[in-house]
């Protein structure tokens, strides 16, 4: 084992190499070398080898690294080095990450964490994501700060929910930059979203649409593959989501069933299919050619942009209702597909239909113990129900007076 080396150099001596402002390189033992270069800048240089090569690594500059200071570090680094690290290396690697500007931290960020969110919100954070890239994209990640992050929200001027999104994915990658090291704190620490842009507006309540607007929007003057789907997800009570993206595989009209398969909204179901609702489900395949989507994509772009067959977009159906409200002046209330829910679910009860099969229609879990230990999905009482509601639709889209004594309480329940 080599003999350590006694340090050589002095305060007093460094101050001398200074005064002479000439070009050295003066050992002070264990490989911990001053030097000065011709344009006078002094800095400390460790020397050492690892893996059987020569490296050097500049602990700092003199005089902000005294001599004492220089011979400490020089020592912390030595045993960096007994335990096989490459000082060296790892200060490259770690001025790279210093350097990143918060374009590299949202490329890294898609790659190890969007990557693995689930489709709708990799949807939300991408395109919020884009706007941070545009507002931010060119800083350095060091150098942004509270003010910078107030000012990306003022900027983009978005509506409190997507603003909320926007805030969240502000969060979520200087998050992922303190993960990494390139930040000590989160710049959006302290700062409030309710500060900027003011309290969350009030939840719209859901609207329960009446038998005479039930019957506008049941003869509505839209396309017939829009006035359909509108039908069938007021009669089934599906989500949006899963009548656009339903495939013909899964629905079995032979035996009126509907099967939707299992989902981040809720557990797989099998829907009974009323006689009418058959009947929808038959002209909406028939239009579907050979798709295997029953609701397929009407623009060639979308299929262009999938690769080929694919379902249409749920926001085409949306805007369909929008579009068809506000040019027709059809006598109804603004209502999103969603009402369509709450119609279903609030009509069904003045029918008399049991709260847990109107629920479970809906697929709804039964709340605590009950929906962990029941595991009975009532079927046939769902039928009853859905059927009973079928026949509710064709007299309001008829204009009939709905006239049945409701059922009573509990009859196709438990």
């Amino acid at each position: 084992m080599a003999k350590r080396q006694r340090h050589i150099l002095s305060d007093v001596e460094i101050k001398h190499l200074m005064r002479a402002a000439q070009p050295v390189a003066k050992s002070d033992g264990d490989g911990l070398t001053f030097t000065l270069s011709a344009a006078g800048t002094a800095a400390w240089v460790l020397r050492f080898s690892h893996g059987g090569r020569r490296h050097e690594l500049t602990l700092g500059t003199y005089p902000d690294l005294k001599l004492g200071a220089a011979r400490a570090l020089a020592a912390t680094q030595r045993v960096e080095i007994m335990k096989g690290v490459n000082p060296a290396v790892e200060k490259r690697k770690e001025r790279a990450r210093k350097d990143w500007s918060v374009r590299q931290l949202i490329k890294d960020y898609r790659e190890r964490v969007l990557a693995t969110l689930a489709e709708s919100t990799q949807q939300s954070y991408g395109r919020n994501l884009d706007r941070v890239e545009h507002g931010l994209g060119s800083l350095p990640v060091r150098a942004v700060s509270a003010p910078d992050i107030v000012g990306e929200i003022e900027r983009t001027g978005l509506g409190w929910v997507e603003e909320y999104t926007h805030w969240c994915v502000l969060k979520a990658i200087f998050k992922h930059a303190v993960g990494k090291r390139l930040i000590d704190a989160n710049p959006c620490a302290g700062v409030s979203l309710e500060a900027i842009i003011g309290k969350r507006p009030e939840v719209r309540k859901r609207l329960m649409l009446a038998a005479d607007e039930i019957c506008v929007l049941m003869n509505a003057a839209m396309s017939n593959e829009n006035r359909l789907s509108v039908c069938v997800l007021l009669a089934t009570g599906v989500r949006i989501s899963e009548l656009t993206e339903a495939r013909r595989e899964h629905l079995f009209l032979d035996e009126a069933r509907w099967h939707i398969p299992e989902s981040k909204t809720g557990p797989s179901m099998d829907i009974p299919l009323a006689p009418a609702v058959v009947e929808w489900f038959q002209a909406l395949e028939a239009a579907a050619l050979d798709s295997a989507y029953i609701l397929p994509a009407r623009l060639q772009r979308r299929h262009d942009r999938l690769g080929g067959d694919a379902c249409v977009s749920k926001d085409a159906l949306r805007e369909a209702i929008d579009f068809w409200i506000e040019n027709h002046g059809p006598g109804i209330r603004r209502f999103t597909p969603h009402d369509l829910r709450s119609t279903m679910k609030s009509h069904m009860r003045k029918l008399g239909v049991a709260r847990d099969i109107s629920e479970m229609c809906l697929n709804h879990k039964l709340p605590g113990v009950e929906g962990i230990y029941d595991q009975y999905t009532y079927y046939p009482e769902r039928r009853a129900a859905l059927e009973l509601w079928a026949k509710f639709l064709l007299t309001c889209q008829a204009g009939k007076q709905w006239n049945v004594t409701p059922i009573r309480e509990g009859v196709g329940g438990r």
